[in-house]
């Protein structure tokens, strides 16, 4: 009887993966996870990998027992949780593993390959990709570090322009320093650069070493295994480089070498960083960035429409919806990758991608707001005399809805956790309304709710519980009512930011401080925000048709 097989002792008590409630007797070879007859379909159907399913017990027998490196004739059935070996019958017979914890040895293989799937994916994931962004950022320190003796050499250049032949000497020796300090600089970028390169060779190797063995199935690989993951985690240190400027000085021909100006000195620090890996269920704080003086446009992509939404899928795809009942998908070259029509066959009002994946969008003429999986429209709120407009996913998993009455005189904010209403803002604290009129909302790292109020020109922000914050209108040197406020977004920093319909974009900290805005980048008429996971901003405009994506942060 089944009971009774040696091969199905342990699967009694497996239950599948994907239900959590059904008795497993399937097993995926590809996805290493357990399956009950139920769900093996739907696992088969996703077709973003070939997958191979077979019975638990086939998928046991295709495992070798090791045999025991202390009694070669024999195989090791069981693994010493305390001396981490596997061990035989005649190992426990001979007195050496008494009193300690003993575990099936296809059971502890499962356990170690669950820790090598953690490593591997933290290696992917997140360690990996950090070496790979502090890499990518030292061509972007060398451009600064030529940059900058560039113009130190032209300020030495103008200043000498007007002095008389005799000081030649001092400019040559002056751009000599520049040069021999830049070649210092340059000498320690170089360093760090082949150290991480070398530290990336190594976690390349360390993943296709992950991969080989989980791929192999070789229990007697697997305790082999040493994890570098921790070693990995120390990040190289980050340089802090102080770089030499131009003191220009007035001309005193009895003190021309004091008058003419000198560079200061070069000088190096380093800041020791380190990666670690966030506990579970939790998210890693991200680092500081710092905005860029001059923010620039990476790419844009051509929608060939009107545009009033905008929503990032990935760091590689985003989501458009304009004046016509359809929702692309394009990728960051310009490629349409996909196209859903809304259900009722309206215009969307506004755009969102849950922390799940799934789109979000909302039907104002409809009086909906709907989830697409897998092209599937699932509406999952119908509203009664509200039409709803902006949408934004939370960090929870809720749902923020801006709407407005039917009459369009009352405006509020009501949180969704899936079709059930669990909050609604709409008045401060002395019973006056808190917004004007519909418009964006963004939730903050803080978790704060943004709301952009363009009737009344004001970004709105509430905390949590729904207590205003702040309303920023501008900054101080604003035009009353100039400031006319769209789309918004919120970026890892706290950072809100905010398209004005005059061809700019506000960026404001998180208690609602004007920091700068984005102005230089041939804005036209931008109309919704959103930033992916690295702070880059996309911009739709409304008239061109057209998102760029912005760097605005070093």
């Amino acid at each position: 009887s089944l009971t009774m097989d040696p091969w199905y002792s342990a699967q009694d008590v497996v239950r599948c993966t994907l239900c959590e409630d059904s008795v497993a007797p399937m097993y995926c070879e590809v996805c290493h996870i357990h399956l009950c007859k139920d769900c093996v379909e739907k696992h088969l159907s996703d077709s973003s990998k070939v997958h191979k399913v077979v019975s638990f017990k086939q998928y046991l027998t295709t495992l070798n027992n090791p045999k025991c490196s202390k009694h070669p004739t024999k195989q090791c059935e069981l693994h010493c949780e305390q001396c981490n070996i596997p061990i035989c019958a005649k190992c426990i017979s001979s007195g050496k593993h008494s009193g300690h914890k003993q575990v099936d040895n296809f059971q502890s293989f499962e356990d170690k390959t669950e820790i090598l799937h953690k490593d591997l994916q933290e290696l992917e994931k997140s360690i990996y990709p950090k070496y790979k962004e502090i890499a990518s950022n030292i061509p972007v320190q060398k451009a600064d570090l030529s940059k900058n003796s560039r113009k130190l050499t032209t300020a030495i250049d103008k200043q000498g322009d007007v002095w008389h032949r005799e000081i030649d000497t001092i400019i040559t020796n002056l751009k000599s320093n520049v040069e021999e300090m830049e070649s210092k600089h340059l000498v320690i970028l170089n360093e760090q650069e082949d150290e991480i390169t070398h530290t990336i060779s190594e976690i390349t190797h360390s993943i296709a070493k992950l991969k080989k063995i989980l791929n192999s199935q070789g229990v007697c690989l697997v305790p082999e295994y040493k994890s570098r993951n921790a070693e990995f985690r120390r990040l190289p240190p980050k340089l802090k480089v102080s770089l030499p400027n131009f003191r220009r000085k007035k001309i005193h021909t009895d003190q021309l070498i004091k008058q003419f100006g000198s560079l200061s000195a070069l000088s190096f620090t380093t800041e020791e960083q380190v990666y670690h890996m966030p506990p579970q269920g939790a998210e890693s704080s991200p680092p500081d960035r710092s905005l860029m003086d001059e923010p620039r446009v990476i790419t844009a992509i051509d929608t060939w429409y009107g545009l009033y939404g905008v929503t990032c899928l990935n760091d590689t795809a985003i989501w458009t919806c304009g004046n016509d009942d359809m929702i692309n998908l394009y990728n960051l070259h310009n490629k349409l990758m996909e196209t859903i029509r809304t259900k009722s066959e309206y215009d969307p009002q506004d755009i969102t991608v849950t922390r799940s994946g799934d789109l979000v969008y909302t039907d104002y003429s409809d009086r909906t707001v709907n989830i697409v999986n897998n092209t599937h429209i699932q509406t999952v709120i119908r509203l009664q005399g509200w039409r709803p407009l902006g949408v934004c996913g939370t960090s929870s998993g809720d749902l923020l809805v801006v709407m407005v009455s039917g009459d369009d005189k009352q405006t509020k904010v009501v949180r969704y956790s899936g079709s059930t209403e669990k909050q609604s803002i709409q008045y401060n604290d002395n019973g006056q309304v808190l917004y004007s009129s519909g418009g964006y909302i963004s939730e903050n790292r803080n978790l704060d709710i943004c709301v952009s109020d363009r009737y009344a020109r004001a970004v709105v922000v509430v905390n949590q519980a729904g207590k205003l914050r702040f309303t920023y209108t501008g900054p101080p040197s604003t035009t009353k009512g100039s400031f006319i406020p769209l789309g918004i977004t919120t970026d890892s920093q706290g950072r809100i930011l905010t398209a004005d319909y005059n061809n700019r974009i506000h960026i404001l900290d998180q208690d609602g401080q004007f920091l700068r805005y984005i102005d230089n980048c041939h804005l036209d008429r931008p109309w919704a925000l959103c930033v992916d996971t690295r702070d880059n901003l996309f911009v739709a405009e409304e008239i061109t048709g057209r998102v760029k994506k912005i760097q605005y942060y070093m």
